[in-house]
């Protein structure tokens, strides 16, 4: 199989690619103006809205992750601009190249989150559900909504709304880890927020699994069990065998990261679950949070 990746060199295009290319896929990476380049490479830059068409000619597939880090430093008026536009131009870009090529892929696999949702309690969160309200939200429509050119051309759609995606080798568990290796770790605020999670390894194999099977439309990607924040800190101050008993008042991270952004990603309540991708047979590697951590990080379960 032929499968173009854009946003290849972050955690998950990393992981995804090396994965493909195990299972003997053809990868050709999506690159912008300054990176490297090769015969595998196809170049584009979406905030210019260039991409050689031709490098896309005769792919099969298509997984779409780039965009620009939401966590990466505070919201400025700035900084939300080029979150919203670096995932609406690009996937906007990309779905109408794809529309207009002589052979179009099959698929598309664009990147969403479970932004999406809002802010929303206890609810159980299923793709049939409503979307919610909010800055992550909005973009997270946009984001959707901007692939409309490519399913109007006939190419199925999947948008992968993910979760934390844990690893120790990016994201939001890396940032985490060096406070609770020394003891420091614990919940944020009363920490009854739902975190809705799922390993480096599921989040891949989701992807690669909906390349084969026939799944449009919204697929959270999550693990069956979320949980709530204060079960994760002690989780993983168990699984380290550091306490995890110092709790992180919301003003702190208001002050360091900006309200708005403090909230939507620490403090905000998504118990979200994954019912379309179960239901189209996906096995998942890591189910509890426990035994994915352990593995995440090479630690054994105690005998």
């Amino acid at each position: 199989m032929d499968v173009a990746v854009t946003g290849a060199s972050g955690l998950v295009g990393r992981a995804l690619v090396a994965a493909l290319e195990g299972d003997g896929a053809r990868v050709r990476r999506l690159v912008r103006p300054g990176a490297p380049s090769g015969p595998a490479t196809v170049s584009w830059d979406p905030a210019g809205g260039a991409i050689d068409a031709a490098g896309l000619e005769g792919v099969e597939a298509v997984v779409h992750l780039a965009g620009v880090g939401i966590g990466d430093r505070r919201w400025t008026d700035a900084h939300k601009r080029a979150v919203l536009d670096s995932r609406v131009r690009g996937t906007g870009l990309l779905a109408r190249t794809l529309a207009g090529l002589a052979q179009p892929p099959k698929v598309l696999v664009s990147a969403s989150a479970i932004g999406i949702y809002g802010d929303r309690g206890d609810e159980v969160l299923t793709e049939a559900g409503t979307t919610g309200e909010g800055f992550l939200a909005d973009v997270c429509r946009a984001w959707e909504a901007a692939t409309a050119p490519a399913e109007a051309a006939g190419i199925r759609v999947a948008h992968v709304r993910s979760g934390i995606v844990l690893s120790p080798q990016g994201g939001a568990l890396r940032k985490q880890l060096p406070l609770f290796r020394i003891g420091l770790g614990g919940r944020f605020g009363r920490g009854r927020q739902w975190q809705s999670w799922i390993s480096l390894d599921d989040e891949v194999g989701a992807i690669r699994h909906l390349l084969d099977h026939p799944v449009a439309g919204p697929v959270n990607l999550t693990a069956p069990h979320p949980v709530r924040n204060a079960e994760f800190a002690t989780t993983l101050g168990r699984v380290l065998r550091r306490p995890a008993v110092v709790p992180v008042p919301p003003f702190g991270p208001a002050l360091l990261l900006g309200r708005e952004l403090a909230h939507e990603l620490l403090f905000t309540s998504q118990r979200v679950v994954p019912e379309v991708l179960a239901g189209s047979g996906y096995r998942f590697r890591h189910q509890e949070l426990e035994p994915a951590l352990r593995h995440l990080l090479g630690r054994p379960a105690v005998a």
